[in-house]
């Protein structure tokens, strides 16, 4: 008789679980301007800067600028242009930010492979890190997507940074 009473209240808990996740999912990034796309894992990010034909740039945020900032570009490199090479250019007009500690270039591998850098700094009064990914699309492009915002709220965003590049692929 007890298993029959739990029954229903098991049945409800399963169906809520099973429910949940869907309300936590995000969105796909996808347009018609630029030959790129990702999945962003939570609804929390909000585009600030759209597309156009005149300017391939997407820009997102996490509920505020300071918590979580996202940017895609594309830069064009020499075909023999050495992966490190581009991050040291990158990391070269960082250093003039106020505050700026360089931190470790890392290996990813996603869609895409590529290197991440991640960095302190300075702005407003307070703490910031970036963590910068660099993906190589082809022997000419590769794609940067920058991830900026407040210290500790960017390290608890750190598995969703993960996600959207490792899901950035070229159309």
């Amino acid at each position: 008789m007890k298993i029959n009473k739990f029954s229903p209240l098991l049945l409800a808990a399963a169906i809520l679980v099973s429910v949940f996740p869907a309300f936590s999912q995000g969105d796909t990034f996808s347009d018609v301007n630029v030959l790129y796309s990702f999945d962003l894992p939570d609804v929390k990010w909000k585009m600030t800067t759209k597309p156009s034909a005149t300017s391939p740039n997407v820009e997102y945020v996490y509920g505020d600028r300071f918590d979580g900032h996202l940017e895609v570009r594309k830069l064009t490199v020499a075909k023999d242009a050495v992966l490190t090479d581009v991050v040291r250019n990158e990391e070269q007009k960082l250093q003039f930010r106020p505050g700026f500690v360089a931190g470790r270039e890392e290996n990813f591998s996603g869609r895409l492979k590529g290197a991440i850098y991640n960095f302190e700094y300075v702005a407003a009064g307070r703490s910031m890190s970036g963590r910068f990914y660099f993906l190589r699309a082809n022997d000419n492009t590769v794609y940067l997507i920058r991830f900026s915002g407040q210290k500790d709220p960017l390290r608890l965003l750190r598995n969703q940074t993960d996600s959207i590049a490792r899901t950035f692929g070229v159309k």
